[in-house]
């Protein structure tokens, strides 16, 4: 049986590319995003009641991997790269329907305009995703103490960073244009986004953030931010 489905709302997210978006929701709490409502359900009668809840799950899809297809068998970066598990056994991007799921902290639901808006934080989508449905976060059913995370039960360890001397005046200036830089920038390299397989020292690597792009090198284990340059 098939099944045609059309997105409710897109996501205006701080990332632009795929390189770098934290692999799970809520470990960037600076990342803010905001859903634009999408046709029929551009109404106030969709949102009624949404800001009763502190968090939402929301139903996307990766919508930049859709063309290359999947596999039944991923190597998940918990792993090293190298282990390989079933597809179903990860959150793989590279999924049979390019779907994701990712729990996220609501901030309001406003309008400008005709434009109805829910404004998140803690996404882990790219710019321009769409979303296929919104539905409240209920604790009492959704949250399980005692679950066990295999392979991913404990959060990674987050990489200490530091803003090199020659790049501190395009770091200041990053924080003018964006308040919430420093923090966004921070929370996205603890999670140290490298691949698995491309982790020489000295290379350089970049990340673009609104239109900023962040170059960073990993020097001790510690991210050194090299520069903020406008795209």
């Amino acid at each position: 049986m098939s099944h045609s489905i059309e997105p409710v709302a897109l996501c205006q997210s701080p990332y632009k590319q795929k390189f770098a978006i934290p692999r799970q929701p809520n470990l960037v709490p600076a990342a803010i995003g905001r859903l634009l409502l999408q046709g029929d359900c551009n109404r106030d009668e969709c949102v009624r009641g949404l800001e009763q809840f502190s968090h939402l799950w929301l139903i996307w899809s990766f919508h930049q991997n859709l063309e290359q297809g999947w596999k039944p068998m991923v190597r998940p970066p918990r792993l090293g790269g190298n282990a390989r598990v079933g597809v179903f056994a990860s959150r793989a991007t590279f999924r049979p329907n390019g779907l994701a799921m990712s729990v996220v902290k609501l901030h309001r639901v406003l309008k400008e305009g005709k434009q109805h808006i829910v404004e998140i934080s803690g996404l882990d989508l790219l710019d321009g995703t769409p979303i296929f449905d919104i539905k409240p976060y209920v604790p009492y059913s959704d949250a399980v103490p005692d679950a066990i995370g295999g392979y991913a039960s404990d959060a990674p360890t987050p990489m200490p960073m530091r803003v090199l001397d020659a790049a501190e005046q395009q770091w200041q200036q990053a924080q003018q244009r964006y308040p919430e830089f420093a923090q966004l920038a921070e929370q996205v390299l603890a999670q140290d986004p490298r691949p698995a397989y491309q982790r020489e020292a000295g290379r350089e690597y970049g990340v673009q953030l609104h239109d900023l792009d962040l170059r960073w090198q990993v020097i001790d284990g510690c991210n050194c931010v090299t520069a903020v340059v406008s795209i």
